[in-house]
């Protein structure tokens, strides 16, 4: 069995996998923070579903990029997990889980995070057959970048994750009707996708030490670079 955590963006959920099968998801996407939500729904998956955690093989989480606050309480809520179950961790990026959750489809798929001023947290991807292939890396960019990568392919594209919210009505200005949006109870990241993912990674022993694992957050946070800036304008 294998415990899913995602605490990367607004919505916060954890899920219990087995054998490959979903055995639950308990998700919260409204004004609560991660810290009032992630062990109450961990406790409370736990007692529905009467899980016997002396079977839990491993603990998985959104690896980032995402909110710096959510990613540390994410991740810090599973390598405490890990390390008092004696397990390992699996780090899944959250694009990826993002990217996941869009069923099969011809299209690009493009998730994109809000991370303030204009940029995003992006990456591009394309189901080819049953393998989802990633195309662009991930990365922080203004929000026209992104845009003007996806009109080189020439193609339909889906756009899911929180930034939709934020620019749905700008990339509808400029890509037109080759830009989709998935409806809102696919749009954030779930933990159900997370476990599925993580389960595979399980299997092809693509886990890690709890003690050493680190979130990806791709660029620095705002504290860190409002901190450069200022001993920037010192010099």
């Amino acid at each position: 069995m294998i415990i899913a955590i995602d605490a990367s963006g607004l919505a916060g959920s954890v899920s219990a996998i087995k054998e490959g099968n979903l055995l639950g998801e308990y998700y919260i996407c409204n004004e609560l923070t991660h810290a009032q939500t992630i062990m109450p729904m961990l406790e409370d998956l736990k007692r529905i579903l009467n899980l016997n955690l002396g079977e839990v093989k491993a603990i998985a989480v959104t690896s980032g990029p995402g909110s710096f606050t959510g990613l540390r309480i994410g991740v810090t809520t599973a390598k405490a997990l890990a390390l008092s179950l004696e397990v390992p961790i699996i780090g899944v990026p959250t694009l990826d889980v993002l990217a996941n959750g869009v069923p099969f489809t011809d299209y690009l798929i493009c998730p994109i995070m809000d991370a303030r001023r204009n940029q995003v947290y992006t990456a591009l991807y394309k189901w080819n057959e049953t393998e989802l292939e990633q195309l662009v890396e991930y990365q922080a960019i203004d929000i026209d970048i992104i845009i003007g990568i996806i009109e080189q392919f020439d193609m339909n594209v889906i756009f899911v994750g929180d930034g939709v919210d934020v620019y749905k009505s700008h990339i509808k200005n400029i890509l037109k009707d080759s830009a989709k949006f998935m409806p809102s109870f696919l749009k954030m990241q779930h933990s159900s996708v997370l476990a599925y993912l993580a389960n595979k990674l399980y299997k092809e022993g693509q886990v890690e030490d709890a003690d050493s694992f680190t979130p990806l957050y791709i660029r620095k946070s705002q504290a860190e670079r409002e901190l450069e800036e200022r001993e920037n304008n010192i010099r």
